[in-house]
């Protein structure tokens, strides 16, 4: 293992975390880049144990698009979910529905579960031992094939695109 990977074993999220800590701080001074650049590199590297399989690569162009896209499915989602709540006809359709999964990276998969729950009116609940099924809570499902067909189009599909080099 190089010096560099062992110092800063994912790039990615330490800029992530420095820029992070920059927005936080609200100001960019040398103390609080230092500060930034200390906590971008030592958190990353103390909880590298806790990431066993990481991804080996990803598509940054493939990855800025899904990020975009979940932002936006969110912000539609809080207002889709304000408007079933304090709408006039409280005729919610909650229900379990069982979601085959064809990502195979468990990272891949995390990735899935996290964006299902971020997104306001969906959860994911739990997964199957062998990693093939996702439970997902669902707000209002009017048709469960829709949902899953949704889920696949809209963040399954762009995973894979993702992380398409990072194949176990």
């Amino acid at each position: 293992m190089s010096l560099l990977k062992r110092v800063l074993p994912h790039p990615w999220l330490s800029l992530s975390m420095l820029i992070g800590w920059q927005l936080l701080m609200n100001s960019v001074s040398a103390g609080s880049l230092i500060m930034g650049a200390v906590l971008a590199c030592l958190i990353p590297w103390l909880t590298n144990v806790f990431w066993p399989n990481p991804p080996l690569s990803c598509r940054v162009d493939r990855l800025l698009l899904f990020v975009w896209r979940v932002l936006v499915d969110i912000l539609l989602a809080n207002l889709q979910v304000a408007k079933l709540i304090l709408g006039p006809r409280r005729e919610l359709r909650p229900a379990f529905v069982e979601y085959p999964i064809s990502l195979e990276h468990e990272f891949s998969i995390s990735v899935l579960a996290s964006t299902i729950s971020l997104t306001p009116g969906t959860v994911s609940a739990d997964i199957s031992a062998d990693r093939k099924t996702l439970l997902i809570h669902g707000l209002d499902v009017k048709d469960e094939q829709q949902l899953i067909e949704h889920i696949r189009r809209r963040y399954e599909q762009p995973i894979k695109e993702v992380f398409e080099c990072s194949r176990p």
